[in-house]
């Protein structure tokens, strides 16, 4: 199956399942994910909603449903489109929306041994807090390798080596089965101020508290703001970037509403390598 394909399909399940209009006498209908009270939000959304082919269904649903929805539908497009890739990213995979906390992984396990601490001295408490744990939206990991595995082709590593004995890739180098953190994604799918800055905060904590590599940190929004994309998207350091649900419809949709600021924006965000469209996703995680 191909991505395009597979994207297609993302559509039609946030079509079906998240995607509601609101009906406002005042100010006019519109889609869920746009700002009431901005006339761009309303106009791109409405822009976006049109070319994917969504049925105009009324109705609102709860912030909360709707942000688990979301994480899952985008969890199922990850996981169906990054199997076509196996060829090039080879290994066995998981994916879970289960808010799992990060010191259940290879990388941050030692956050376990200083929450343990904390929850037993109040002063430790107050001063470290409890940011240092993160629970992604989405987590995608991979699970060690045999040595079987790893001698398949030719040998590679010997039972009694003294080579390779600490690597977290080898499976034989864990008392207990321990998964690697692949990726991390935060789910928004609007942003505010706030929401921005709590993902900028859980990505920083991600690159300071890692023992090993660092994995892909990434934000999926389904924002129609360029401008409020930029609040999350713009500057380096944190997130390596973010992704649009539907980039090319978000383009086409800011330039219908005649919006220049906002496709400007939209444009330098392109251009900067900070905001890349969902189906683009699948492909940097393997690298």
């Amino acid at each position: 199956m191909t991505i395009s394909a597979i994207r297609s399909a993302y559509h039609r399940q946030l079509c079906k399942e998240i995607i509601r209009i609101k009906q406002n006498k005042a100010k006019g209908d519109y889609p869920n994910f746009a700002d009431g009270d901005s006339k761009s939000s309303r106009e791109i959304a409405w822009g976006i909603v049109r070319q994917l082919g969504c049925p105009e269904k009324n109705g609102n649903l709860k912030a909360q449903t709707v942000g688990k929805l979301f994480e899952n539908v985008t969890k199922i497009f990850l996981e169906n489109a990054f199997k076509q890739l196996a060829h090039l990213r080879p290994g066995e995979w998981r994916y879970s929306t289960e808010k799992t906390e990060i010191s259940g992984f290879d990388q941050y396990e030692h956050l376990s041994y200083i929450k343990d601490l904390v929850r037993n001295d109040s002063i430790l408490a107050s001063a470290l807090g409890g940011n240092y744990i993160v629970r992604p939206d989405i987590v995608i990991s991979r699970s060690p390798v045999s040595d079987e595995e790893i001698n398949r082709r030719q040998t590679v590593i010997g039972t009694d080596d003294i080579s390779a004995r600490y690597t977290p890739l080898r499976q034989v180098n864990h008392t207990e089965p321990c998964q690697i953190l692949h990726a991390s994604i935060s789910c928004k799918w609007t942003i505010r101020n706030d929401r921005a800055q709590n993902t900028r905060t859980e990505a920083l904590n991600l690159i300071r508290n890692r023992k090993g590599n660092q994995p892909h940190i990434v934000a999926v929004t389904a924002e129609p703001l360029p401008m409020r994309i930029a609040a999350l998207a713009l500057g380096t350091g944190d997130l390596d970037c973010v992704y649009h649900f539907a980039l090319p419809e978000l383009k086409s949709a800011a330039e219908e509403a005649k919006n220049q600021d906002q496709s400007e924006m939209l444009d330098m965000m392109v251009s900067g390598k900070r905001l890349r469209d969902i189906s683009d996703l699948p492909f940097d995680l393997a690298i």
